[in-house]
């Protein structure tokens, strides 16, 4: 089958490389996998990280953690699936990924396909919507359906592929959204999305929040900068409020600041349930089916705003420099196989 591999760095290539190539098809799937036949797939902050930490001789990857297609052969324990069905899902990190035309995933770590959306439509849901679900709901315990009416929930790094999610997901919980943006087409992006306010982040944000008369917010969920806004957060958030993460500190963080505050701190990793094997695993599942009913009622769109076409190395190659440049609004997705 066809599929594009990821090689490590070499004096030729500092930065690794992207090949076409042909492997075998995945082996028939253990009692709880599918294989699916990959349609769609979209690329993340995660693909960029992972080709970062490959050594020189590191054997070839598969990467790639977000994608749609149709289940083409079923475990022996998977009860929720059948061949013919329609999924999407990002997988888990430890297995090979979804850039190739067939993959084996945990059916637990899976959900349906909304019917109203296309493959390519699809991809872009996954990751970044398992993201901003735990986030808000599971790391920040916020309700989901409404409980938590007109808290006001600030989003830093709201335009791209996880803050998209985010703010409708918090817009459907009838959260009040800040989200931060800081060029035009980006702010016009949160806005069209749901957000009540906007705020610069390339500006100091706290006057903008003083201007606003909002003192202090009830949650902050923070998908861009963990250093960068430590002292905003720990100043600007409410006591007993919580804030969640999604960056790794790189001069690590002064938790003192939360404590006389009795905040919440937490750190969202989409991966944890599949790396550690948790009793949850199937939450993840179900939280994709809930997704899909959310889009399909539309109260939740996807976030999908290029589309490539197909998926072969030089177009994922022009996905990921897209991705770096760090201006791209929502996701990058790529479609269909040359």
């Amino acid at each position: 089958m066809k599929a594009v591999i990821t090689l490590g760095p070499s004096p030729e290539h500092p930065e690794g490389i992207l090949l076409d190539t042909s492997i075998s098809f995945p082996p028939l799937p253990g009692p709880h996998d599918l294989r699916v036949r990959v349609e769609a797939v979209a690329v993340n902050p995660v693909d960029l990280k992972v080709r970062s930490t490959l050594a020189p001789g590191t054997p070839p990857q598969v990467l790639g953690w977000d994608a749609a297609g149709v289940v083409e052969a079923v475990g022996g324990s998977v009860q929720r699936f059948r061949l013919g069905d329609a999924v999407l899902f990002a997988g888990a990190i430890h297995r090979p990924g979804c850039q190739a035309e067939s993959v084996l995933v945990d059916a637990r770590l899976v959900g349906r396909k909304p019917a109203n959306l296309s493959f390519a439509e699809a991809a872009a849901l996954p990751l970044t919507g398992l993201t901003a679900w735990e986030s808000l709901f599971e790391r920040l315990g916020l309700d989901p359906d409404g409980g938590d009416r007109g808290r006001t929930l600030l989003i830093l790094g709201a335009a791209g592929g996880v803050g998209s999610l985010a703010i409708q997901l918090a817009r459907r919980a009838e959260l009040r959204v800040i989200a931060s943006a800081s060029r035009p087409e980006s702010q016009a992006w949160v806005k069209q999305l749901g957000a009540e306010w906007v705020v610069d982040h390339s500006l100091p944000i706290g006057p903008q929040l003083d201007a606003m008369g909002l003192e202090t917010v009830d949650a902050i969920a923070n998908f861009h900068d963990t250093d960068r806004y430590w002292e905003l957060m720990a100043e600007r958030i409410r006591p007993q409020g919580g804030i969640v993460a999604l960056v790794s500190s790189k001069g690590g963080l002064d938790l003192n600041r939360l404590k006389s505050k009795s905040v919440r701190f937490c750190w969202e990793y989409m991966f944890t349930r599949s790396q550690f094997q948790t009793p949850d695993l199937e939450e993840q599942g179900k939280i994709l089916d809930a997704l899909a009913s959310a889009v399909e009622a539309g109260a939740v769109v996807s976030t999908a705003r290029t589309f490539l076409q197909p998926i072969r190395a030089t177009t994922l190659s022009e996905a990921y420099t897209l991705l770096q440049g760090g201006h791209s609004l929502g996701k990058i997705v790529l479609s269909g196989w040359s």
